[in-house]
């Protein structure tokens, strides 16, 4: 298959499972653990390299949900990409997520996120330590790649978890007792450290396609500084990324000609793909494949039978709406009755329904579900036939990380107890998201004529009209009507397009809700988003508010907290 880097799980649980033995005066009473290994049998190349596939192997956060890297709940469902759907009492720890009113005694996605997350950064930490004591046949060059390509990975843990929970307690690899570090608040500068590090010894090919390249940690470099606003830093390494940047199998970064290859299993690590979870089937686990979806598919009949999960929302399709000139409504119209998208809500699959007639962007039918339309080639979505609850979540099902029924078997694991686990990569960072990042450095440092160029570039691309959705005909499905931008009247104007623009190309792909944050407008946008989508699905969102200078974040776990009395410290609010 399509799989470069093996993560054998099993094996790197061995590996990680370390025993430190106090010594004694007498030696004979030191004896080898069974079944484990400790890190002075791992100073040689093979163990080392071990080790570090072990810092990959935990980038999928082993089998969990939802505490892998799309952040599905903790980015799309809290920035209203998605409702959580299915019924109100499956995975019901969402719940409150969604309507943020999560406690530090939360289960599920806030306690899990924190482990899995902190694992990798165990591991890594691992990897660097006995990396320091390694053994001859490990050279110069490779004791470089290694420890670039591990403090790479420990910056994406770290990333990870401080866009979540951002009092991060900071453990690295000469921390005498982790379990003493307080955690102080943001790590944003060891996070930057760290990618900019990987950034200046990483190769530009690697001897695998899923190892992080010297590129892939300048986009996350560049990523982490304009999270920070460090918007003229970011450009220049984002300029360095674009202008020199390729993949570590050596394809020069570029988009995909057609939008929806973007998520086809069979088209993975191609020039788009950046640094992504490398998944793959058919190899006596489920644990190679990727675990983070197996719950988004349509409920009934469709791909994989199940579970109904991360539904879009009403809000997010409305949001696909162009006017005559195929541009998005910057204004907010799109929510208002004249524009919304016309959907199947409360209407049966045997009763006659009607597609929306008016102007739509194209990506809407490559990331949505909806009654009417093709599903890939399962046929036309049926509409509530495939809904598990339109009341608790609505009338629409996820589309972007579906396999195709032709797909099926070749591309999906069939050892477990459904057909969820499909070997599709997923995207950590692509193209189009750095050619948006770097259009909003650019707007904000005042050269509009080059964020302009980076939108139009995305947009250009939707505007394919060889990728658009088509019926059993070969007409189009819908009336695609999408356009570049003409031009950018100020700076404000460019960040409102260049904001929205990734709401709309990047939807469903879990960053929605950092970015919110992150721009400071959470509160409003949110809250509209809540006010909106409650009136509709009221038993599942009605009521819900954003509480700003808490809900940014996640509370820090309870359990965590009481493992470390007088350490660790909640987030405000909480």
């Amino acid at each position: 298959m399509k799989r470069i880097i093996k993560l054998k799980l099993a094996a790197a649980s061995i590996l990680f499972a370390l025993l430190f033995v106090w010594a004694c005066n007498d030696d004979f009473l030191e004896v080898a653990p069974r079944g484990q290994l400790a890190e002075e049998q791992l100073t040689g190349k093979a163990g080392i390299e071990g080790l570090l596939i072990g810092v990959y192997a935990q980038i999928s956060g082993r089998d969990g949900f939802y505490v892998g890297p799309s952040n599905w709940v903790g980015g799309s469902i809290r920035g209203g990409d998605a409702n959580k759907g299915t019924e109100g009492g499956d995975q019901a720890d969402i719940n409150p997520i969604q309507r943020f009113e999560a406690l530090p005694t939360t289960g599920g996605p806030i306690p899990d996120k924190w482990r899995e997350d902190y694992e990798g950064v165990n591991r890594a930490n691992t990897v660097l330590r006995v990396l320091a004591t390694a053994g001859p046949d490990v050279t110069d060059a490779d004791k470089r790649r290694i420890s670039a390509e591990t403090r790479f990975l420990r910056g994406h843990y770290y990333f990870d978890l401080q866009k979540n929970y951002n009092n991060v307690a900071y453990i690295d690899e000469t921390t005498p007792d982790p379990s003493k570090v307080v955690n102080s608040g943001p790590v944003w500068a060891q996070i930057e450290a760290d990618f900019k590090y990987a950034y200046d010894n990483l190769p530009e090919t690697q001897s695998a396609v899923g190892r992080a390249n010297k590129w892939a940690a300048g986009a996350y470099y560049a990523k982490t500084l304009l999270y920070q606003k460090k918007y003229a830093e970011a450009k220049t390494v984002f300029d360095a990324v674009i202008a020199n940047g390729k993949t570590s199998g050596g394809k020069k970064y570029a988009l995909v000609p057609r939008y929806s290859q973007l998520f086809n299993p069979e088209n993975d690590n191609n020039e788009e793909s950046i640094f992504a979870l490398q998944a793959s089937a058919g190899t006596t686990t489920t644990a190679n494949a990727n675990p983070e979806f197996v719950l988004n598919f349509p409920y009934n009949g469709g791909p994989a039978g199940c579970c109904g999960f991360f539904q879009p929302s009403f809000e997010l399709v409305n949001s696909f709406r162009t006017n005559a000139q195929g541009l998005p409504l910057l204004d907010g119209s799109y929510n208002n009755a004249s524009n919304a998208v016309k959907n199947d809500q409360g209407v049966l699959s045997n009763a006659a329904f009607t597609t929306d007639a008016g102007t739509l962007d194209p990506r809407l039918d490559h990331s949505v579900g909806r009654r009417g339309i093709p599903y890939l080639d399962w046929g036309n979505h049926p509409g509530r036939d495939w809904i598990r609850s339109q009341p608790n979540g609505g009338p629409y099902a996820p589309k972007k990380f579906v396999f195709s029924k032709a797909q099926q078997n070749a591309y999906t694991d069939g050892s477990s107890w459904t057909r969820g686990y499909i070997a599709l990569n997923y995207n950590i960072i692509r193209f189009a998201d750095v050619l948006l990042m770097a259009a909003e450095a650019e707007a904000e440092v005042g050269t509009l004529a080059k964020a302009l160029e980076y939108v139009n570039l995305v947009r250009n691309r939707a505007a394919n009209a060889a990728d658009f959705v088509k019926t059993a005909t070969g007409a189009n499905a819908a009336n695609y009507v999408i356009s570049p931008y003409p031009a950018f009247a100020n700076k404000q104007a460019a960040l409102d397009a260049i904001r929205f623009e990734r709401k709309l190309e990047l939807s469903g792909e879990g960053h929605r809700f950092y970015d919110l944050v992150r721009w400071g407008v959470a509160e409003k946008v949110v809250n509209d988003y809540l006010r909106y989508e409650g009136a509709i699905l009221t038993s599942a969102l009605g009521g819900a508010q954003f509480t700003p200078n808490q809900d940014e974040y996640y509370p820090i776990p309870q359990r965590q907290i009481d493992l470390q009395p007088g350490v660790l410290k909640q987030n405000p609010g909480y």
